[in-house]
């Protein structure tokens, strides 16, 4: 299955989750338990977008799959969080986390790990498939 999601579209969806991350305490009136962790959250999210080899970071540091391997522990974590941070009996910052969840496997299933236009620093850490490669001209 060819994966729709390059290395740009991952940094523009990285950036509106950070955007929307940050946003939704306020907007949608969260407990401070999970404002916090939306807001250490965005914060995380944004550093690691900021450093990672892709298009759209300020530095090159962190190998775009290293990026993808952060994003599938994380991802992991979240639909636990408002239970192991007491903030489950609301509804809004519950589903939004759970929510959160669901946005960040489809991201990840949906982006090609080895796209060209990402790790221009990190070229060891991109294996080569001539099959494919071969296939897709």
């Amino acid at each position: 299955m060819q994966k729709p999601i390059d290395g740009r579209r991952h940094g523009l969806v990285d950036y509106a989750t950070v955007a929307t991350v940050a946003a939704a305490p306020r907007a949608l009136g969260f407990p401070r338990q999970a404002e916090g962790l939306a807001y250490g959250l965005a914060a995380g999210y944004l550093g690691l977008s900021l450093l990672t080899d892709y298009p759209l970071s300020a530095r090159k540091l962190v190998p775009f799959k290293g990026h993808g391997a952060a994003e599938v522990a994380i991802g992991a974590a979240l639909p636990f969080l408002p239970w192991l941070l007491g903030f489950s009996e609301n509804r809004a910052a519950r589903n939004f986390f759970l929510g959160l969840t669901a946005i960040t496997a489809i991201s990840a299933a949906l982006t090609d790990w080895d796209a060209p236009d990402a790790d221009t620093q990190h070229p060891g850490d991109r294996t080569i498939n001539l099959d494919r490669d071969l296939v897709n001209r």
